[in-house]
């Protein structure tokens, strides 16, 4: 977990990076805005180190942060194996222009 805040209380912005990750592992690639791309990399690169792993004590441990059960066995069958040989560097940050609304900075967080 980092430092950054994203201006919300610390259960609803677990809750956010929760999901973020959840929907990230599960489609391959989430459009968001800059800074929750960044917070929600690091949390979803040490879930796929914990799907290589592949004990029963690492599957706990990614059904406890991730919500949805098909998801965690995706990520342990079929997400892990692909970055058997590799050390980190599972995704990637594609920054985007800003968001119509607000003028938000945008990114797209994807799989290597």
């Amino acid at each position: 977990m980092g430092t950054r805040k994203l201006n919300l209380p610390t259960d609803q912005r677990m809750a956010l990076l929760r999901n973020l990750v959840t929907s990230f592992l599960e489609n391959g690639r989430v459009e968001t805005t800059l800074t929750r791309a960044k917070e929600a990399q690091s949390l979803a690169e040490k879930m796929i180190t914990l799907g290589k792993a592949n004990t029963l004590h690492s599957r706990r441990q990614a059904l406890e942060f991730i919500t949805k059960e098909d998801v965690v066995t995706k990520l342990f069958s079929e997400i892990a194996p692909k970055y058997a040989e590799r050390n980190g560097g599972y995704t990637r940050i594609i920054k985007e222009g800003p968001r119509r609304g607000d003028a938000a900075p945008m990114a797209i967080l994807e799989l290597v």
